[in-house]
């Protein structure tokens, strides 16, 4: 009798299709060919509510229609099965698209700085790392306490910052600039990584969404480079200028996933983190 694999009885169980090939992806990440001819993609968590947050954060993203994202096929504590959406290479209109499609979402709003999408579990993830989402009304209060000292704490525990360095980070929460826009709702960890483009749009994987500063996913999607990136910038002007001195904050917002960078890969981000910090109010 031949062995059924863990992601195809997962996506047979949670599709009710049966399952007529399959091929790995990556680690915890298979694409696999259903019985009806449709490909799909079975995901397994790495931790508690994992999968729940990141299936509530598609739903959530994909709800204004403004970008591209998977659709969720269905979901358990475990496993996640999505519609497989194709790469390619990036082109100037999938960028134009995207620019004005992230402007459109981020529009759409959020209850709260840090509230989680419905349904979605406070106890979240980035990546790897753990990510909370309690909501609070002052951005930068929130940002500092939420989203930046968690993870100095977690990278001063472990070792790979150092006091010193902490100490520069922990000042810069005090120079946080002030926030006079609604809570936009985040893609969240929009790293170019995350961004699968195509000829025609751009389509957005692996959220950890959440409300927050519009600004925060742009300085997320500069930080490790993205294709395109001054088409992508220009489209979103256009649709939804930014507050002048946006480029001024860019530090400030690369904090965040610099510092979860830090936590989970260790020194080699933490003199970037201290840089940024550094940055902060200048």
């Amino acid at each position: 009798m031949t062995q059924v694999s863990p992601p195809a009885e997962a996506a047979t169980r949670i599709t009710g299709r049966a399952v007529s090939g399959q091929r790995s992806l990556s680690s915890g990440v298979t694409e696999v060919v259903l019985d009806s001819g449709d490909t799909v993609v079975v995901k397994r968590g790495h931790a508690r509510n994992a999968i729940p947050a990141e299936a509530a954060g598609l739903r959530w993203l994909g709800e204004p229609g403004a970008v591209r994202v998977p659709e969720v096929r269905g979901h358990d504590d475990e496993w996640l099965v999505t519609d497989l959406v194709g790469g390619g290479r990036p082109t100037h209109h999938a960028a134009e698209r995207l620019g004005r499609g992230l402007a459109a979402l981020h529009a759409a709003g959020a209850p709260a700085f840090g509230a989680a999408p419905p349904d979605g579990p406070v106890d979240a993830w980035i990546g790897l790392a753990p990510m909370k989402n309690t909501a609070g009304e002052d951005w930068s209060r929130w940002y500092a306490e939420y989203r930046v000292l968690p993870y100095v704490r977690r990278a001063v525990d472990e070792g790979t910052l150092n006091a010193d360095e902490a100490a520069v980070i922990e000042r810069a929460c005090a120079r946080l600039p002030e926030v006079a826009e609604p809570p936009a709702r985040l893609h969240g960890d929009l790293w170019n990584g995350n961004v699968l483009w195509g000829p025609v749009e751009a389509s957005l994987i692996d959220p950890a969404a959440h409300g927050g500063h519009r600004e925060t996913d742009l300085a997320m999607l500069q930080l490790f480079g993205c294709p395109l990136l001054d088409r992508v910038l220009a489209a979103y002007q256009e649709v939804a200028p930014l507050a002048d001195g946006w480029t001024d904050r860019i530090g400030a917002h690369q904090l965040f996933p610099l510092l979860v960078h830090t936590v989970l890969f260790g020194r080699s981000y933490a003199g970037q983190a201290v840089a940024a910090a550094k940055a902060v109010g200048r």
